[in-house]
């Protein structure tokens, strides 16, 4: 079962915490992991990209000129798509991009991620990470004290916090996330992860 330093948010060690083997410690699937992050960056995009084909332009329907006798090659519309102003004959048109994931394999892909993320020592542990009052500098200095200033990190908490939230939402290449939220594009993004205990357990609840 694996192991990792639990940390007071002063950066002091107070003890170990171990985590359950069925979501720290399985065999990574990196192709699994691929599909998942491919998966979710398709279905951010908003698919709303358009494109006017020749019967929805501006323009009169008229025939330009006579079909014969003026010399010039025959024309039937001034909303073809080789004229100025015409239709767009293979423009792109509204769609989905959702791509289709099994549960199974999303539930993989993120405990995947946080495996690799305790075999790189990249995930921290921190017995309480209570803060007073909602202060950027408060946030700065526990981050400090945990060696990650300037580091990219998140920070993954049991549920909503308001004031941590706050404290951390104007600190550069920092997140907060609560773990109903949890994801792998994220997970991947971020150099460091740290979590409370209690945000350990909600996820392993969730995962094991």
């Amino acid at each position: 079962m694996p192991k990792l330093a639990l940390y007071n948010k002063t950066g002091s060690q107070v003890g170990d915490f171990e985590l359950d083997e069925r979501v720290f410690g399985v065999d990574v699937n990196v192709p699994v992991v691929h599909r998942s992050v491919v998966a979710q960056l398709a279905a951010m995009r908003a698919g709303t990209h358009k494109t006017k084909t020749r019967g929805e332009v501006t323009g009169s329907g008229k025939k330009p000129w006579r079909q014969k006798g003026t010399g010039r090659a025959r024309q039937g519309s001034f909303r073809a798509p080789h004229w100025v102003g015409g239709g767009n004959a293979f423009g792109p048109t509204p769609r989905s991009y959702v791509q289709k994931v099994n549960k199974k394999e999303k539930r993989l892909a993120v405990k995947s991620a946080l495996t690799s993320k305790v075999e790189e020592g990249k995930l921290i542990i921190v017995d309480d990470f209570q803060i007073t009052e909602p202060k950027t500098k408060e946030m700065v200095k526990v981050l400090k004290d945990l060696n990650l200033k300037g580091k990219k990190t998140l920070i993954i908490l049991p549920g909503k916090d308001e004031v941590l939230y706050k404290s951390a939402r104007n600190i550069p290449n920092v997140k907060t996330l609560v773990t109903q939220a949890l994801n792998i594009y994220d997970l991947l993004n971020y150099e460091y992860i740290v979590m409370s205990k209690d945000a350990v357990k909600a996820v392993e609840e969730v995962l094991a």
